[in-house]
């Protein structure tokens, strides 16, 4: 099955020297369900001609806001809608899982309560879920239509399903301790307060669950195959 990465930021200077290019998460992530990969670097304006060039698609995790004034936005949420339109599967992941928010009428802002860094638990379909998160954005407002099925404490929507081809996560699967550690020191005196930052490279050494959640996603990929 061929799935089309839509990358929605790419690593640069010491993340790009570090920990490579950002698609190779998604694809390690995967690796084992016998997917191909298209990647599309949207972010720089570069989007497939039709939903139909790849059997399955997935938006990748970016520094932009879904609610910012950047050319490729407005494509993009188009571009979501036409893959609704098609029927072929699509998974969110962090910003993804904005952005398919906002382009079905949700809202996506700050949260109030900061940043989320390191570990966390989530309930997913009623099951504790540890994962990596990193992000300040939020969907604080559900589109029609979406469906709740995961969440954990201050991040309230924090899985969402759309009919049966979409699936949206705001946690990071594709992190793993190298990205949660390297992101860690990598943004120190900056945005997120040292504190929370220190936390979540402790957190690093506890394990996670992002095997389980890979195979929600190609079970997601795999019966939506067009």
């Amino acid at each position: 099955m061929r799935i089309g990465i839509l990358l929605a930021e790419q690593f640069t200077g010491d993340a790009a020297e570090t920990l490579g290019p950002y698609e190779v998460l998604f694809q390690t992530l995967l690796d084992g369900h016998g997917f191909s990969y298209l990647t599309y670097p949207v972010h720089e304006g570069v989007f497939p001609a039709s939903p139909l060039e790849a059997e399955g698609w997935l938006i990748t995790g970016s520094t932009a806001g879904a609610y910012d004034d950047l050319p490729w936005i407005a494509p993009l949420e188009g571009f979501i809608r036409a893959v609704e339109a098609s029927g072929r599967p699509l998974v969110g992941i962090c910003f993804g899982h904005q952005i398919i928010a906002q382009a079905f009428g949700g809202k996506v802002e700050k949260f109030a309560g900061g940043w989320r860094v390191g570990r966390e638990t989530y309930d997913i379909d009623g099951a504790p879920v540890p994962l990596f998160a990193w992000h300040q954005d939020q969907v604080v407002k559900r589109p029609p239509g979406a469906r709740c099925i995961g969440h954990a404490p201050g991040c309230e929507n924090a899985v969402l399903e759309y009919g049966s081809t979409i699936l949206s996560l705001q946690p990071r699967p594709e992190f793993t301790p190298r990205e949660i550690r390297f992101f860690a020191r990598y943004m120190a005196g900056g945005s997120i307060p040292d504190r929370a930052l220190a936390a979540a490279h402790r957190s690093a050494a506890k394990p996670t669950n992002s095997g389980r959640v890979a195979r929600r996603i190609a079970r997601h990929f795999l019966k939506n195959r067009p």
